[in-house]
């Protein structure tokens, strides 16, 4: 687990969050930029523009835009460091998650188990056993996290209950090794996709089968919804990344330009960008809604396994077969940070949700 402190330097620049101005205001759009700042005066002078801030939320406006001028403020100049070691599974790890909150997160291993851990101090809280092969892939059902969903090379995906740690339902239909997952925003539907081609949606509540997409000619590696929960990303082995209608089930673009298998796929916060990478060492960013390559992030010496952006959708991580993990600046497509202590190959990277910690698994345990 990679923490986030307060020192200028790292091997690839100054991981810095950027300042922007509080003072303009365009079209009812604050930005902050200095700690100077009068907020009390902004908001008063927002409120003359905006007839929905009335007197009785004025004070909850200011706080609010205090915080934000606080942790914008907190973003630069920082690094990353090394914070936690968890000896977690009996064999190497295959994922990583946090809950909404950060106070948790969870591992899946080729033991056949997803262990729930207290991320402050690292007490293991609940192991979640009953596949019969490897837990690939396992996500909590974010924003709520009170479930947990894990796919095994079994050809199965489980639901749990985070408290107790029963499972809820175990979900049947792939003729091959279920290998992604992820909840939608509203957590009433599932998505699994498999080394079988397709992937799968299903209720949560009910535990049925809502929908399969078909339509890649090579196993499935990595699927995401985005914030709406509207449109769903799957990565495929054919080198493609394909966007579908959640509710009707329809292609609506192919990404094509990686010369390598997919390995990882994601939607920034806003919809607006794809962010994904491939076995061809490289990590692609795409413009959403129509389809189109916006910039190519290089940098890693072997295969980009992993990719995410932060919550905030400012920054990028990716994770290589070479050993390390890399930052980069979303808007400037610059790489900041430099990842480096694993002796293996990282399989999987995520920020947590304030985005000032990184947590990477590795093959070496």
């Amino acid at each position: 687990m990679w923490k986030d402190d307060p020192v200028p330097q790292t091997s690839c620049g100054p991981l810095t969050g950027g300042s922007r101005d509080i003072s303009r205001l365009d079209h009812g759009v604050v930005t902050v930029t200095t700690k100077s700042t009068d907020v009390t005066a902004l908001v008063e002078e927002i409120q003359k523009r905006e007839p929905l801030i009335t007197d009785s939320c004025l004070e909850h406006v200011i706080h609010l835009v205090q915080r934000l001028q606080e942790k914008l403020g907190e973003e630069q100049n920082h690094r990353f460091s090394l914070f936690k070691v968890l000896r977690t599974h009996i064999l190497p790890l295959t994922n990583v998650a946090f809950n909404k909150s950060g106070s948790r997160f969870i591992t899946g291993s080729y033991d056949r188990t997803c262990k729930l851990w207290d991320t402050a101090s690292g007490e293991e809280l609940h192991s979640l056993e009953g596949h019969r092969n490897v837990v690939y892939a396992i996500a909590f059902n974010n924003p709520y996290g009170d479930k947990i969903a894990t796919g095994s090379f079994d050809k199965t995906c489980k639901l749990w209950s985070t408290e107790t740690g029963k499972c809820y339902h175990t979900f049947r239909g792939h003729s091959a090794e279920i290998v992604c997952l992820s909840f939608n925003p509203q957590s009433t539907l599932l998505a699994t996709g498999s080394m079988d081609t397709t992937a799968k949606l299903w209720d949560v509540e009910k535990g049925e089968e809502v929908a399969t997409l078909n339509g890649h000619s090579a196993e499935i590696i990595a699927l995401s919804f985005n914030t709406t929960g509207d449109r769903i990303i799957t990565g495929s082995f054919d080198h493609t990344v394909a966007v579908w209608d959640v509710g009707t089930g329809r292609l609506l673009h192919s990404l094509i330009g990686h010369r390598g298998e997919i390995s990882s796929a994601q939607f920034n916060w806003d919809c607006s960008l794809i962010v994904t990478g491939s076995m061809d060492k490289t990590c692609m960013l795409w413009n959403a809604e129509t389809g189109t390559h916006i910039a190519t992030l290089a940098g890693h010496s072997r295969e980009v396994l992993d990719v995410c952006f932060d919550y905030a959708g400012q920054r990028i991580a990716t994770a290589s077969a070479d050993g390390s993990a890399r930052v980069y600046n979303a808007g400037t497509k610059q790489c900041i940070a430099k990842l480096e202590g694993h002796e293996d190959e990282i399989s999987k990277v995520c920020f947590n949700p304030k985005g000032n910690c990184i947590l990477t698994a590795s093959s070496v345990f």
